[in-house]
Order: structure tokens, then sequence, then C-alpha cells
């Protein structure tokens, strides 16, 4: 059983969960609001989200249920929310490495997974930001929202419970780890394309081959292939 709770206002989904988790057997449990006045990103970045305009949502799921890696996990959750947003818009929908999610080639959504300990139980405190109804952004920014992409005007509640259902399954029934990889890796943006890298401040043509079971991202230049962890390497499209 899930549950899912709504704060007309709060600092962040990932932080405020916590109120939330009341019992030791606490699981799915979800909380969201449309106006989050510190979002969090990854890495330490923030989250900046028009008021009423889009989605911050947290759901909390044991450790202990999920079975496969951190890093699959992550690639997991990923494809769970691509394949939502694919299914709403019938638009391609594609993973920007390693948890950014691309419609029509513009950035709606991002994801940052947390661990932590609540009520003595081990959670994967799952965060995604998602912009639904924003219609402007700055103009050198990669974002767009729902709206944007489609031209769709999605009711923000529905939009959410039908996307905690959604995840609420997604996480009940884990597929294999091969699995897991193999649809990260199908949905992945810009895959076997010629692409612009930026590394320690010096852009270079590449090509993305793969992401690997250990989180790296493989691409391969002029001299060879060249893995790389997040934040040592900059996609610029």
């Amino acid at each position: 059983m899930s549950q899912l709770f709504y704060r007309k206002e709060c600092s962040s989904t990932n932080d405020e969960i916590s109120q939330v988790l009341l019992y030791p057997h606490s699981n799915f449990v979800g909380l969201y609001t449309f106006n989050q006045t510190k979002g969090k990103g990854q890495y330490g970045n923030r989250w900046i989200s028009q008021p009423k305009q889009n989605l911050a949502y947290t759901i909390a799921v044991k450790t202990q249920d999920i079975n496969v890696s951190d890093f699959l996990f992550n690639y997991y959750t990923a494809t769970a929310v691509r394949g939502f947003l694919a299914k709403l818009t019938g638009k391609t929908v594609k993973i920007k490495w390693p948890n950014d999610i691309i419609l029509a080639n513009k950035k709606v959504a991002g994801i940052l997974i947390e661990k932590k300990k609540n009520n003595g139980e081990n959670y994967f405190i799952i965060g995604a930001g998602i912009n639904i109804l924003q219609e402007k952004f700055d103009e050198i920014s990669n974002a767009g929202s729902i709206f944007t992409q489609t031209g769709k005007k999605i009711d923000l509640k529905n939009f959410t419970e039908n996307l905690h259902e959604f995840l609420f399954e997604k996480f009940k029934n884990l597929p294999t780890e091969i699995e897991i990889f193999e649809d990260f890796n199908l949905n992945l943006f810009r895959k076997d394309e010629i692409s612009v890298f930026e590394i320690d401040g010096t852009r270079q043509n590449g090509i993305i081959r793969k992401a690997d079971e250990k989180g790296e991202i493989w691409i391969e230049f002029e001299d060879g292939l060249r893995s790389f962890y997040h934040k040592e390497i900059k996609l610029l499209y």
C-alpha cells in the first residue's frame, strides 16, 4: 500500500518527507508540493521552480526492498520516470546521463536520490522535479516543460497522483539487472551521435557509447574510448 501527502508549500520535499514517515514500517510514502522554496539538485545544486507551475515530488522506499545496486536503482528510477512521461505525452523522451529527463530535446525533469535513515529504517529518498506548465525559461537554458514541448495543459494534481501510483507499481516489481541496464542504454540521450563535450574547460567532439553498471559514461573520442563519472564531463549537446 502506498500513501501520498500534499504540502501547499515546503522547502524541499526530500528534506520534509521524514515528517510523514510516521511508522517504522512506512514504505512507498510520497510527498509533493507545487511550491518548493529550496529545491535540491544533484551535487549540492539548487532546483529552481516557479510556484503552481511545476511539481516537486519525493517518494521514500525501503532499501531492503530493492535488490539491485545503487547505480542500477538510479538507472531504473530514471527509466521509470522516462516511461511515464513518454506514455503521457506520446513524444520522444530520453535520459541525459545520469538522471535528467529530456522531452523533445529539452530538460523537463531532474532526479535526486539520497539514502537516509528514519525510525530505524534505511530508505532511498527519491526526489523528482518536473516542469509541467511553466511557459518561460532563461533564453540560454536547455530547460522546457511538458507544456512548452507538447502544448498540453495538464492538471497538476491528477498528474502527481498518477505518477505516484505508477512508480509504486514499478518499485514493487523490479526487473532483472540486465533488463534495467539495457533499458537505460536504449533510452540514453544522444547515444551513438556526435556531440560536443566540455572537459576541464576544453570543448571536444565525441560519441556516447554506453553507461556502465558502475555509473560511468563511456565516450568515444578520436584517440579512443574513455570513461567518466558525473561532473568530470559536460554534454553541451
